[in-house]
């Protein structure tokens, strides 16, 4: 009922708003869907163009609901470029097509090497279309979903398509610097476990060889079998930390670090501040690994 209201705004406003089209003067709108997206954007293009983001900060990306002053943004956009499996997009993502059918989606999925429910530790989660999203905390994912997008950028803007080959390449030295470094760091920790209440640390463990196990199970709240096991193998592996979103509920996880004795640590992975992001990631991890050998 909601989403039907939202396209019933979006109507009325259209029609008494015509005056409010872009000018010729005014930057073209890329809407993205969540913050790290804008900054790898920002990387390439600087601020030639006005990125919205769809899921503010503090919003979960898996359940978020537009809101109707996000509506005119959406239906003045030029491009959407989409994750391709987040909740948010699937549930929205008809309707945003539908608000503005001349803007350009592109799926930054697309062709990247995902994560499919079978490869998910703990195969009883699973996420909408059996996918793992969390495709911005790779390095070598981001990587890829930059190309894409520096391309699209250039084509949008041609006459500065040298100047966003240059930033792009500037951004994959950086990028190349910080797995390296990230690699490095990790390295004498491969195939240690960590926790995690929702299983956005995927990517992440795949890129520098560690296992994640989840808390969440099938995308729900565990069930209290799916946290016995859980308990069972933190005892076994004397893991005394489960990282939680900054968006989620904290009551499971609180329960479960009283259950192992442990602590609940926060990780925010839609940090805008990507590069520093992993490596607060990173360093929890070492610190947490060390603590529990000693």
């Amino acid at each position: 009922m909601k989403q039907i209201l939202l396209l019933l705004a979006l109507s009325i406003s259209l029609l008494s708003c015509n005056s409010n089209k872009k000018t010729g003067e005014e930057k073209p709108i890329i809407i993205v869907t969540i913050l790290p997206q804008k900054t790898f954007i920002e990387k390439i293009a600087g601020d030639d163009f006005d990125v919205q983001v769809l899921v503010p900060h503090g919003a979960s990306p898996e359940s978020y609901s537009l809101l109707p002053s996000q509506l005119k943004d959406i239906s003045h956009a030029d491009v959407w470029f989409r994750l391709g499996y987040i909740g948010f997009e699937l549930s929205w993502k008809d309707k945003i097509v539908e608000l503005n059918k001349n803007m350009k989606v592109i799926d930054l999925s697309e062709g990247l090497d995902l994560i499919k429910e079978k490869e998910i530790h703990h195969g009883d989660h699973s996420h909408h279309g059996g996918i793992d999203p969390h495709i911005w905390l790779s390095p070598k994912l981001v990587k890829q979903m930059s190309e894409r997008t520096a391309d699209v950028l250039a084509e949008m803007n041609p006459g500065k398509a040298a100047e966003y080959k240059a930033n792009y390449m500037k951004f994959v030295k950086e990028i190349d610097h910080l797995d390296i470094e990230l690699r490095n760091a990790l390295k004498e920790y491969k195939g240690r476990s960590f926790i995690t209440f929702h299983p956005s640390l995927s990517y992440f463990a795949r890129d520098y060889q560690l296992q994640q196990h989840t808390l969440e199970s099938g995308g729900k709240e565990p069930t209290p079998q799916h946290m016995a096991k859980v308990v069972e193998l933190a005892k076994k592996e004397n893991i005394g930390v489960i990282y939680i979103q900054s968006e989620f509920d904290r009551d499971h996880a609180r329960v479960f670090a009283e259950e192992i004795k442990g602590k609940v640590v926060e990780v925010w992975p839609l940090n805008p501040e990507w590069e520093d992001n992993l490596w607060q990631i990173t360093n929890l991890f070492i610190e947490n690994f060390n603590e529990a050998s000693n």
